[in-house]
């Protein structure tokens, strides 16, 4: 563990739970551990001992990307580890692939087609996934992409052939969703078997992302917005080019801070663990830091995105990664932008960069 792990308590210490199985983290709360093909290489799913209209059953929590061996671990969990019980619906944080790529495909009960129920999701997330799913590109890839991060910087001509290359990646992590869904909303309170599950939203990893925070267990299902290891991914893509994920991501944050300080937080990443008002802490601590490097790096020469990346992520970057970093790096720079600390340009080369603000800079887009 990295510093910061230590000032959080993992209740579970190394314990993970097996391939296809169950591991009981609260009463009627089990976590599943699905692989993903990334170097973030999990996600953690849940499932929770629901009744619905006098039927016993489960509901699950979040899904996983369509994959072979994924789907292989759900049979396995729907044959061997429900004890003969069905699924009665499916709730999913947000469109992110990971979470929402096999939604479809459990709603209607797998292979075998065991069920039908419900996908309950927020209207922002649903709409944002039937429109990737569609197959017209995404925030990781297509030509809106590619010309979005090459205004920003990008200028290596086989990481942008490689960008203009994955229209079709949403699509075939997310290759179906559901024509109907049952939406939640902030505040709204989900029974789930003998327990009340709030719903409480948050922005800017993704648009309208719904955490489950069960006061009587003190449980909190973070999703995506909270987790202990690593930052939350929060970035700037071509689909709201002057957006301002970060003061939304930092907003929603406190949120969660109204919760109690013990609480069992419940990741999509990471393993479970308790610390949510010191995590919170450390993820605030984090973003001033890097706006810090920012603000400093952009005083001494006006900066690109790009030439954020490699003061952010002191690594070699993938094309999945170098997505998600120069989004995040633009986010860093939005922010300060739009509270009028940074002015920006698009120099002649056509790349936008951004420098301090002056009396007389322009800020409009």
């Amino acid at each position: 563990m990295n510093a910061l792990e230590h000032q959080l308590d993992y209740p579970f210490a190394d314990t993970l739970p097996e391939p296809g199985r169950l591991l009981e983290v609260a009463p009627g709360v089990y976590w599943v551990r699905m692989p993903l093909p990334f170097v973030l290489d999990h996600i953690n799913l849940w499932l929770l001992r629901d009744e619905i209209d006098g039927q016993a059953g489960w509901t699950v929590v979040d899904c996983g990307i369509a994959d072979a061996s994924i789907k292989a671990n759900w049979e396995r969990i729907f044959e061997r580890e429900l004890g003969g019980l069905p699924v009665l619906r499916t709730i999913v944080t947000h469109c992110h692939p990971d979470h929402l790529g096999l939604a479809d495909w459990i709603c209607r009960g797998g292979e075998r087609e065991r069920w039908n129920v419900r996908l309950w999701i927020t209207l922002g997330e649903y709409m944002l996934g039937r429109v990737m799913a569609a197959g017209d590109g995404s925030n990781a890839g297509g030509e809106g992409a590619a010309r979005h991060f090459e205004r920003h910087g990008l200028a290596d001509p086989v990481s942008l052939e490689k960008l203009r290359n994955r229209r079709d990646y949403y699509s075939k992590l997310v290759p179906s969703m559901p024509s109907q869904f049952r939406r939640l909303r902030e505040g709204d309170v989900v029974r789930i078997g003998a327990n009340d599950w709030r719903i409480v939203t948050g922005y800017g990893h993704s648009p309208e992302h719904a955490a489950l925070f069960c006061e009587s267990a003190g449980v909190l299902i973070s999703g995506d917005m909270v987790l202990p290891r690593i930052s939350t991914n929060v970035s700037v893509f071509d689909i709201e080019p002057e957006g301002n994920p970060l003061a939304l991501y930092l907003e929603s944050l406190g949120r969660y801070l109204t919760m109690p300080a013990d609480t069992l937080v419940l990741p999509s990443h990471g393993k479970p663990f308790r610390g949510l008002h010191t995590r919170i802490a450390q993820l605030r601590a984090h973003h001033d830091a890097r706006l810090a490097e920012v603000r400093e790096a952009c005083a001494a020469r006006p900066m690109s995105a790009a030439d954020i990346v490699p003061m952010m992520f002191k690594r070699a970057l993938d094309i999945h990664q170098m997505t998600f970093a120069m989004g995040e790096a633009l986010a860093h720079l939005h922010l300060l932008w739009l509270a009028g600390e940074l002015a920006r340009r698009e120099d002649a080369d056509g790349v936008v960069r951004f420098a301090p603000a002056g009396p007389a800079a322009l800020l409009s887009a």
